[in-house]
């Protein structure tokens, strides 16, 4: 199936069945809000500027693992100081993902592409990595499903450009079920001697 043609019914898919999680997810939303109300959050959820399709910016929509703790300065305090015990249940089991699905109905994302990253990150890429905005970015992407957190930046962007030159209906669907896998098994949350990962530093 060409990707022209493909390109549609991977829309027709990505808004069903982002559709039909969030049908099915709402309860457990609604029970991890009341967990996060029970353990002291004042707010659920947070959105961030991302970069999407064509380098257009959009808001990502996520559930809060983070305190907003700061320093006598008023500067957040590090990612590994503010990521609670809740907070790390959630990204282990990718469950702060699920206000995504919202993005993916908006038209925002797409259930499979590179992640979308911080806008300031734009200046860094290089011209071939920028190839990784050509199409929308997904919750997950064969980055995600070959190291998330756990490979270099270098590596994830070979991997975004490897996907966007050999998108098909039968690589979307093996990233599926190896998202799966690497779900339960919780893999590749975070990099080693990190809570999260390294912000991208190319100067």
């Amino acid at each position: 199936m060409k990707y022209s043609t493909y390109k549609l019914f991977k829309r027709f898919f990505d808004v069903l069945f982002a559709s039909i999680a969030l049908i099915f997810l709402t309860p457990v939303l609604i029970l991890i809000i009341i967990i996060m109300f029970l353990c002291g959050y004042k707010t659920f959820f947070f959105s961030q500027k991302r970069v999407g399709y064509r380098e257009k910016v959009f808001n990502l929509f996520k559930l809060k693992s983070m305190t907003d703790a700061r320093n006598e300065n008023g500067e957040l305090l590090s990612d590994e100081k503010r990521l609670t015990v809740l907070g790390k249940f959630l990204r282990k089991t990718s469950l702060d993902e699920i206000p995504q699905f919202w993005n993916v109905i908006k038209g925002d994302m797409s259930l499979i592409g590179p992640r979308p990253l911080l806008v300031e990150y734009l200046p860094m890429y290089t011209f071939e990595e920028r190839k990784r905005h050509s199409i929308k970015p997904g919750i997950t992407g064969w980055a995600q499903v070959n190291g998330r957190n756990a490979i270099s930046w270098d590596e994830k962007f070979i991997l975004d450009v490897w996907y966007v030159n050999n998108i098909s209906f039968l690589l979307d669907f093996k990233i599926i079920i190896l998202t799966i896998k690497k779900v339960m098994k919780k893999e590749g949350i975070s990099q080693y001697g990190e809570a999260t990962m390294k912000p991208l530093n190319r100067v």
